[in-house]
């Protein structure tokens, strides 16, 4: 009994060496295996143990090796940073001395050169942006190794450089009034590429094929939009002269980039105008049509009436094919009445001819004070649109707050320009039927005062 407990103990203790050993272990068979195995396992770990002693000292002998190396080194590079120091002081006031010496023989040359580089800066400028430089491309490129010339402490311009500024400066000025052609690529609106003839009006305007040409990074390209036809048939003829004067639109504002130009061909044209009226600008312009072809008609028919009526008035028998005729027929019908009927008859047959005589005069009177109504209805509504798009962008554009005031104004415009011939029609025609109907009043007045006479 006591054996077998013994042997329990002397099992976990060695189970307990046996799973803090790193050496995986197979279970004993009896206890003096056990006993072996411990004992292995004691001589196993002593040895890893050592191995591990005389690894930790050849470490520390080598850490010791690299920190010597490092304190020499940094030793090393101290001295050669006092030296470094030492001789930068050394060529610093070397330096200083060159400088002094550099100011004092350049003398008035320096304030020639500051002149120079700012020349040369102002026609830089004015070069990459001249219409000049399409027909001589690269122009600049010397001025800015000059520049850096100027501006370097170690270089000077030399003599060809700075005749060549002159030079550039006598170009400028000479090829600015000259009208010549030349060979260039083009971008075409759809971008494609073509190499054709170009005509250069100074410095203010450049065409090829009858077309306006823009400049953009030294690169020729056509107007999306161009001017009225007006304009580019004097490109054309401009492109096709070979000598003497020819009529042709200059821009006056080329040479500063072509202001004029691009406000001109960006302003609508009186078609696009007129879609900015939108649907009511339509509706005007649908009454405006049909008031003036009413109006026309009218006219026509009263100038008609009107010679009939003449010719009746030079006749002693009365026709049926016009008013006079007609109420001189009732006339006739009615010789033998007393003066009170016949004036009642005649009163009647005139107002009969009334109504087709002043056909369509109410409506022209109708049209023309509606119009304006219907301009200002849609003036109304293109402001209170553009007030909702500032409220939601914000006014931070005054081109397109403008641009809906302006498009706003547009039925205003359409309804007077509806308006006004519409009145003046309307006196005229008014006018016509008025003088018909006093002729035929007249008569009939004075064909019952006739007949009043005669009884």
């Amino acid at each position: 009994m006591k054996t077998s407990i013994a042997k329990r103990i002397i099992a976990v203790a060695a189970a307990g060496l046996i799973s803090a050993s790193a050496v995986a272990q197979e279970e004993a068979s009896s206890l003096d295996e056990l006993l072996n195995m411990v004992r292995q396992s004691k001589i196993a770990e002593s040895k890893e143990h050592k191995q591990r002693e005389a690894e930790f000292r050849r470490q520390k002998a080598n850490q010791q090796a690299l920190l010597t190396k490092a304190q020499n080194t940094r030793a090393s590079e101290e001295a050669r940073s006092e030296r470094l120091e030492a001789k930068y002081q050394e060529q610093e006031v070397m330096v200083q001395q060159k400088r002094e010496q550099l100011e004092e023989r350049m003398g008035s040359l320096k304030e020639l050169f500051g002149q120079l580089t700012s020349t040369a800066g102002d026609l830089r400028a004015n070069m990459s942006n001249s219409l000049v430089s399409a027909q001589y491309p690269g122009r600049t490129e010397f001025l800015d190794t000059l520049i850096e010339k100027m501006n370097s402490q170690t270089k000077l311009p030399t003599i060809e450089e700075i005749e060549r500024v002159w030079f550039e400066l006598q170009r400028e000025i000479v090829e600015s009034g000259k009208v010549v052609k030349f060979n260039s690529t083009v971008i075409k609106p759809d971008g494609e590429q073509v190499e054709q003839e170009v005509v250069r009006v100074g410095n203010f305007n450049l065409v090829s094929g009858g077309k306006y040409l823009e400049m953009n990074e030294g690169k020729l390209s056509e107007l999306v939009r161009q001017p009225s036809g007006e304009y580019l048939t004097m490109a054309q003829n401009l492109q096709s002269a070979t000598s003497g004067f020819t009529a042709f639109g200059v821009d006056p504002t080329g040479p500063t980039g072509g202001s004029y130009l691009k406000a001109m061909i960006n302003s609508p044209s009186i078609v696009e105008r007129w879609h900015q009226g939108g649907p009511v600008g339509y509706i005007i312009t649908t009454v405006g049509v049909f008031a003036m072809l009413l109006a026309i008609w009218r006219l026509i028919v009263l100038s008609g009436v009107s010679a009939k009526v003449n010719a009746q008035l030079r006749s002693s028998s009365p026709n049926t094919n016009n008013p006079l005729g007609r109420v001189l027929a009732v006339a006739e019908e009615n010789k033998g009445v007393d003066g009170e009927t016949l004036e009642l008859k005649m009163e009647e047959a005139v107002l009969k001819e009334r109504p087709a005589i002043e056909s369509g005069l109410n409506l022209l009177k109708i049209i023309s004070m509606v119009a304006p109504l219907l301009g200002l209805l849609g003036t109304v509504v293109g402001m209170i649109v553009t007030f909702q798009a500032i409220t939601i962008f914000g006014a931070g554009d005054p081109k397109a707050m403008a641009g809906g005031i302006s498009g706003a104004l547009v039925t205003t415009v359409l309804g007077l320009c509806v308006a006004i011939p519409t009145v003046l029609m309307h006196t005229v025609v008014n006018g016509r039927a008025k003088r018909v109907l006093h002729i035929l009043e007249e008569q009939s007045a004075g064909i019952v005062a006739e007949n009043a006479e005669r009884k």
